[in-house]
């Protein structure tokens, strides 16, 4: 019993990163997948995601810190240790536009510009040359980039593109949960992602 209560606390610590008496008195916002800023806040635009953020049992054998997506079950998974793992919803390429392999987060940014590549301004000529970042910035609030390709881990504007399949590549998150998982993770973390 004790070893329980003991994990739970620990849980709680990793999922809100504060006390774990702070932990209990943020229950409600981290894993309700309400805001973590108080009332309704949305300063970070867009709203809360419709799949819960949940400490889970670990998906497999990946080393602690390890980011695992999952992109047909469209879930990614921060490998925590101990055989849990932080299960986040998110938005994935559309048909044609998934891919899979293994990448390093090379760069990280808060509230990134937004260049689109000249495959995407090629399919979408309306699309700008650049975006500054911002709240309507289709990057949100932050992102991490893998290797040299041109995909990303981001926020959204658009919490109800969470769980589906609409993107060209990269992998959506709340603005919420991006900022949460980019607090989390450091540049050189390992991303897998698989089908």
């Amino acid at each position: 019993m004790t070893r329980a209560f003991a994990f739970l606390a620990v849980a709680m610590t990793l999922l809100t990163g504060v006390s774990p008496a702070g932990a209990q008195a943020g229950f409600g916002g981290f894993f309700g997948g309400g805001s973590n800023f108080g009332g309704n806040s949305n300063y970070y635009g867009g709203g809360s995601s419709p799949i819960v953020r949940t400490l889970v049992s670990s998906p497999g054998r990946f080393a602690p810190g390890t980011i695992y997506i999952n992109t047909a079950e469209r879930r990614l998974y921060l490998i925590l240790g101990n055989g849990a793992a932080l299960r986040y919803g998110i938005g994935v390429g559309r048909d044609g536009f998934g891919w899979s392999g293994t990448h390093r987060i090379t760069a990280k940014r808060e509230w990134p510009g937004w260049t689109p590549p000249a495959q995407m301004r090629a399919r979408r000529p309306d699309l700008p040359a650049y975006l500054p970042g911002g709240i309507e910035n289709p990057l949100g609030a932050r992102a991490m980039y893998l290797g040299s390709t041109l995909y990303r881990i981001h926020g959204s504007n658009e919490p109800e593109t969470i769980g589906q399949a609409v993107s060209s590549g990269c992998i959506r998150m709340t603005n919420e949960d991006v900022t949460d998982l980019y607090n989390r993770v450091s540049v050189g973390t390992v991303v897998v992602v698989g089908n």
